[in-house]
């Protein structure tokens, strides 16, 4: 069994410890004095960043813990890990809800449990995949946007003294819809942020998060099934613990209106082609490179438990909203590089009033309601609220790949 932990450690980010852990160390006190016995909300409490900031969290011992995901089977292995664990202290109050946080279910947890001292939201479209047609897009407008500003209005009426919603690198220059949509978000939340204190993140992918490519190869694995990736794509990593305490260190530590990223370098970006045979060498295959899917598909079927080679489709990206490198800043953003050892800061993150956002709002949501609603009608209206949305349209998704 291949140890996940040590192979991100080894071949991904080339980090013994965690690249923020100075960070962590030097603001401990600082983190404590604001976590210990305060009740905290956690929003996507499931998922891979969720769930590592929980793991975080629970470090400074919080006085309560309400997290709340759509996802049953993510909530039950999150209690099931968090009781499993040596050392970590579950809150006497700590309580899981499978609910929608944008439902009417959600605004009684709200008043039973609140107000909270700490409100994360992880609840989030995150993936390119999701930019099929209008259906799928108007879906991730709903959970990235409108649903973000209709939890800050309710906040609002009772404000915590920490409030953080996590965004994306791909918010940086976006090119594809998802990351405008948390372009947007952090547009959104910094309006809110001269009413009480809220920040966000910026970061790179999570090695083997959720729904991720490289989960998706432990899955493949299972059902011996090919490996597929693309062959240009290079991408920053930050392991699932890393994930989590950018996210608590942004929460915690940041000034309203402060938007966080990793201080990594063009050098610390990885291939996933390389990743791939790396992780095939570790399992000790060697890759057998096949020159389409389908081939892949066969060669797939022939594997025994005598097999020494493992079959792999590599391609040339050519899906819509593909970017072949990442970037956290863009020109003209003020950045802060000396508060953090491993954390750059945003510090002049552009601050709209109330009133544009909710005509922003209200004109994302007159389109949506267009009966002759088109995926083009949506670029159009984003690209208004976005001028430098640059869409990268091929007619093609993820979801006519392996």
């Amino acid at each position: 069994m291949i140890n996940i932990e040590n192979f991100i450690s080894q071949h991904i980010t080339f980090r013994k410890e965690s690249f923020f852990l100075k960070d962590i160390e030097a603001n401990d006190a600082k983190l404590k004095a604001g976590i210990q016995g305060k009740s905290v909300l956690v929003i996507g409490g499931g998922g891979t960043i969720g769930s590592s900031f929980i793991r975080e969290l629970l470090r400074f011992e919080p006085g309560a813990l309400v997290v709340v995901d759509i996802s049953e089977n993510y909530l039950t292995e999150l209690t099931r890990d968090l009781r499993s664990r040596y050392g970590l202290k579950v809150p006497d109050t700590y309580i899981t809800y499978p609910i929608n946080f944008g439902e009417p279910v959600f605004d009684r947890v709200l008043e039973r449990y609140g107000p909270f001292d700490i409100v994360a939201n992880f609840a989030a479209h995150k993936h390119v995949r999701s930019e099929k047609d209008h259906y799928s897009v108007t879906a991730l407008l709903e959970n990235n946007i409108l649903k973000a500003e209709n939890l800050l209005n309710k906040l609002s009426k009772s404000p915590p003294a920490h409030f953080f919603c996590v965004s994306t690198d791909k918010a940086a220059n976006p090119v594809n819809i998802m990351g405008a949509s948390k372009k947007i978000m952090e547009e959104v939340i910094m309006s809110y942020s001269n009413r009480f204190p809220i920040t966000t993140a910026r970061f790179a992918n999570v090695a083997f998060s959720n729904g991720s490519l490289l989960a998706g190869y432990l899955e493949r694995l299972m059902k011996r099934q090919p490996f597929s990736c693309p062959s240009d794509i290079r991408r920053f990593f930050v392991s699932p613990q890393e994930s989590g305490q950018i996210c608590l260190m942004a929460c915690m530590l940041g000034a309203s209106g402060d938007i966080f990223f990793p201080k990594l370098d063009d050098e610390q970006m990885m291939n996933f082609k390389d990743i791939t045979i790396s992780f095939l060498n570790e399992l000790g295959y060697e890759p057998m490179i096949c020159s389409t899917d389908e081939e892949a598909r066969y060669e797939a079927t022939r594997l025994d438990e005598n097999s020494k080679k493992y079959p792999v489709y590599f391609f040339a990206s050519e899906t819509s909203g593909e970017k072949t490198y990442e970037e956290f800043y863009t020109e003209g953003e003020q950045l802060d590089m000396d508060s953090f050892n491993a954390l750059g800061v945003i510090k002049n993150a552009p601050k709209k009033s109330i009133a544009e956002i909710e005509l922003m709002i209200s004109e994302l949501n007159r389109v949506l309601r267009t009966p002759s609603l088109a995926k083009a009608d949506i670029v159009k209206v984003m690209g208004d609220f976005l001028p430098n949305f640059s869409h990268i349209e091929t007619g093609k998704n993820l979801d006519q790949k392996m």
